[in-house]
């Protein structure tokens, strides 16, 4: 059956799909702890992270685009200057 496939219920949904999101969530929670526990302060991803886990359990439509727009840049002129080579996942000013 397709993953994308509108006809399911709920209850096929969950039994399809919920372990793999447990094992998500317990991936989340352990990465949180090891940061706890190392020192250093917060930057901005850490603090990215934190902002989008209340989007996943606030009860509106949308988690996906929200959670992404999150974590994106909004501004809409150049920058001077790209800080590195690569992507760092989240907005520094997202926070």
């Amino acid at each position: 059956m397709n993953r994308l496939d509108t006809n399911q219920t709920r209850s096929e949904v969950i039994d399809r799909d919920f372990l793999e999101h447990r094992a998500k969530l317990i991936d989340i929670a352990a990465f949180l702890d090891r940061c706890e526990r190392a020192e250093g302060v917060d930057d901005f991803r850490l603090r990215a992270i934190r902002a989008a886990i209340p989007l996943l359990i606030d009860g509106q439509s949308e988690r996906v685009r929200r959670i992404l727009e999150s974590f994106s840049d909004p501004t809409t002129g150049p920058i001077p200057e790209a800080p590195g080579k690569g992507a760092s996942g989240a907005w520094e000013g997202s926070s």
